[in-house]
C-alpha cells in the first residue's frame, strides 16, 4: 500500500512544482515548462536483477507532452488503477482485472489497458499481482482424480477421470492432495485436445504405467495453472514426469517456454512462476516422417509464424533442441499442429517410428497411440530422449 501512496504522492509533489510553468504562456511558448515524469518498469526488456529495481530496465511517463489525444490521459489511466488497487488493498477485499475495467469503461476503453498497468505497477513495485489484491479470471483446467485440491471454502477439486475442473487462484488453495500412484502429468497446449482426453478418460488408460493428470492452459496460460504447474514441479517425487504437448510450430514452443522458462512480460515473477522440470513430449516437426505423416498434411508457416521463430532465435538461452526445431520449421515452411496425427498411417507407432500390432481399447486413436507409446517410454527410462 505504501509503494502506491509514494507514487502518488511523487506524482502530485512534481505537478505542484510544474504547474506554475506550464501555465504560463511564455514558458509553454518557449518549451521551457517543467514536466512531470513517472518511471515505471519496462517489461519488454531483460531484467538484469530482479531484485534491485535500480539495475531493471525502465521507462518514463512524462506529462505534458506532444500527442495526437490528450496527453494526460495515460496518467488518468495509471492513476485510476492505482486508486483501485490501493482500495483493494485497503479493504482487503481481492479484485480482478475484469472488474477494475468496469469501474470506467471511458477512461480504459480496453480489457488490454488495465492488464498492461496492472502488471507495469507489480514489476515497478517487485511484488506479485497477488500482493496487490489483483488477480486475474481462472482459465485453466485439470482432469485426473490423482491430484485432490482442498479450497479454504471447504470444496474439493480433482476427482474425476473424465470431467474437468476450474484451477483455482493459488490464493484460494488450502492443501493439495497427490495419489499415491501418481505416474505422469500431462500439460495440453489446447482446450479441445484436453476436452478429448478427458472425454476418452486418457488418465486411467490401461495401456499407461499408472494413473496421471491432465492440465491445459487453453494456449498460453494464466498465471493459476503456472502456479499449479510450478507446485508440482517443486513437490512432485522426481520419478513423475512432467510433459508438455504443444503444436510443432513456433507459438507452441513459445507456450511450452512460459511454463517452462517463464514469460517476458511477467518477468518480475518468473521465479515463483517456472517450472523448470517441464519437458517437451511432442510434437516436433523433425518427427513427422517417421509417423508416417507426408509434408502434404502440414500447414505452411506464416509470416506471423516466421517472424515468432526467428524472434525466438534470437533468445540467448532457447535450448539447443528448441532451436533445432524452430530451424527445421524455417526451412521445411511447413508446421506441425497436434491435430496433424490423425493423418500418421494407423499401422506406424508413433511413438517409437516403426509398425506396431495396436490392440484394445482406445489405443488405436492415433493422438492416444501418440501419447500412450511417448508416456510409457519416458515413465521407463527417465533418460529418453526428449526435448
Amino acid at each position: 500500500m505504501e509503494c502506491v501512496e509514494d507514487l502518488v504522492l511523487s506524482f502530485l509533489t512534481q505537478l505542484s512544482e510544474a504547474l506554475p510553468s506550464a501555465y504560463s504562456q511564455s514558458d509553454v511558448k518557449k518549451g521551457s515548462g517543467k514536466k512531470v515524469i513517472l518511471r515505471l518498469a519496462d517489461r519488454t526488456k531483460e531484467y538484469s536483477d530482479e531484485n534491485l529495481v535500480s539495475n531493471n530496465p525502465l521507462r518514463q511517463l512524462a506529462f505534458p507532452r506532444q500527442t495526437k489525444g490528450p496527453s494526460a490521459r495515460p496518467f488518468a489511466q495509471l492513476f485510476r488503477v492505482a486508486d483501485l488497487i490501493h482500495e483493494a488493498l485497503l479493504d482487503d477485499i481481492p479484485m480482478s482485472k475484469r472488474d477494475m475495467f468496469y469501474k470506467d469503461v471511458q477512461l480504459f476503453r480496453s480489457q488490454a489497458t488495465v492488464d498492461k498497468l496492472v502488471d507495469d505497477l507489480a514489476a515497478t513495485f517487485q511484488f506479485s499481482r497477488a500482493d496487490l489484491n489483483v488477480r486475474a479470471s481462472s482459465k485453466g483446467l485439470l482432469c485426473g482424480s490423482g491430484l485432490t485440491i482442498h479450497l479454504k471454502s471447504g470444496d474439493i477439486l480433482g476427482k474425476s477421470d473424465s470431467e474437468a475442473s476450474l484451477i483455482p487462484h493459488s490464493e484460494d488453495i488450502d492443501c493439495f492432495e497427490v495419489g499415491e500412484n501418481l505416474a505422469w502429468v500431462l500439460v495440453v497446449e489446447k482446450e479441445a485436445v484436453f476436452q478429448t482426453l478427458c472425454t476418452l478418460r486418457f488418465a486411467i488408460h490401461e495401456a499407461l504405467p499408472g494413473p496421471g493428470l491432465i492440465v491445459t492452459g487453453k494456449g498460453y496460460p494464466d498465471v493459476a495453472t503456472r502456479q499449479l504447474i510450478r507446485t508440482l514441479s517443486d513437490n512432485l517425487s522426481s520419478h513423475i514426469p512432467i510433459l508438455a504437448l504443444v503444436d510443432g510450430d513456433a507459438y507452441g514452443i513459445d507456450i511450452l517456454s512460459v511454463y517452462r522458462h517463464g514469460s517476458t512480460r511477467m518477468q518480475h515473477e518468473n521465479e515463483h512462476l517456472a517450472a523448470a522440470r517441464v519437458q517437451w513430449l511432442g510434437i516436433w516437426a523433425s518427427e513427422l516422417s517417421s509417423l508416417g505423416i507426408d509434408k502434404d498434411a502440414l500447414l505452411p508457416i506464416t509470416k506471423h509464424d516466421e517472424k515468432k521463430a526467428r524472434s525466438m532465435l534470437r533468445r540467448r538461452w532457447l535450448p539447443a533442441q528448441w532451436r533445432k526445431e524452430l530451424q527445421y520449421m524455417l526451412f521445411s515452411r511447413r508446421k506441425a499442429e497436434i491435430e496433424v496425427l490423425g493423418a500418421a498411417r494407423a499401422s506406424r507407432d508413433p511413438g517409437l517410428g516403426r509398425d506396431r500390432l495396436v490392440v484394445g481399447g482406445n489405443t488405436g486413436i492415433p493422438l492416444v497411440r501418440y501419447l500412450v507409446a511417448k508416456i510409457c517410454a519416458v515413465c521407463a527410462d527417465p533418460d529418453h530422449e526428449i526435448l
